[in-house]
């Protein structure tokens, strides 16, 4: 990742800040897009351009917002002048059980997952197709195995599984597009996982533990720079979890 750029969607915090400090490690410069962790944002960009100075650019937007998008990849370009990396990371995550399901939940859930994603691919198709870059979204092993009353949820994980696919064909052979797929990393910060729902998860977990936040941190790492003939799949990073669902 030496020398590269790499823009990353709710970068400032969790998994997103994770990712970022991985790929900063590597080499990389990172454009860092928050919405509303301002704070977090300005904390992570003093750590990391106090290992490397003018090595991180913030970049805020409401992805739900499709015409803001294009702002991030000129915010990259701005900075950097250039886009090597994308990742889809930004996500939002709630129950919504059948019967109760309402349109705003299904346009945030879908629009975080899966609109935002694939409308932030299209505006950084040109500038990743001028450097051969690749993009990596960030799915969900509930994608092929839903999640009890998160229907909606894991509906736009689905699709995002779908779409890197179809990604990878469209943006064949210049950009590569692959997934990662976490199992238990983080818990909900809601307090929706109650202390016998995280045990049951973690007994059904043959490696009999949740992951860290750089599990997929290393999985963003290999796909991005280290993984330059694949292209089209995506990567459970889930203890194993997948294959007792």
């Amino acid at each position: 990742m030496q020398g590269k750029v790499v823009l990353v969607t709710g970068g400032a915090r969790r998994i997103g800040a994770a990712i970022c400090r991985r790929l900063h490690a590597a080499g990389a410069s990172v454009v860092v897009h928050y919405r509303a962790s301002a704070s977090e944002a300005q904390r992570l960009q003093a750590e990391l351009d106090g290992v490397r100075a003018n090595s991180v650019a913030l970049a805020r937007a409401e992805l739900l917002d499709t015409s803001a998008l294009p702002s991030l990849v000129d915010a990259a370009l701005r900075a950097f002048g250039r886009l090597d990396g994308l990742v889809n990371n930004a996500s939002s995550f709630y129950a919504t059980p059948l019967g109760a399901i309402t349109s705003q939940q299904w346009d945030d859930l879908i629009g975080t997952n899966v609109r935002a994603p694939l409308f932030l691919a299209q505006a950084a198709a040109p500038a990743l197709r001028a450097t051969r870059g690749a993009i990596v979204n960030i799915a969900d092993i509930h994608a092929e195995r839903p999640l009890k009353d998160y229907v909606v949820y894991s509906i736009a994980k689905a699709a995002v599984v779908g779409m890197t696919r179809s990604l990878a064909r469209e943006l064949a052979p210049d950009v590569r597009v692959n997934a990662v797929a976490p199992g238990p990393v983080l818990w909900p910060e809601d307090g929706s996982f109650d202390q016998p729902m995280r045990e049951s998860i973690v007994a059904q977990t043959p490696l009999a533990r949740v992951g860290a936040p750089d599990d997929i941190a290393g999985a963003v790492a290999f796909l991005l720079g280290e993984a330059p003939y694949v292209t089209g799949v995506t990567l459970a990073v889930d203890g194993g979890r997948d294959i007792v669902l």
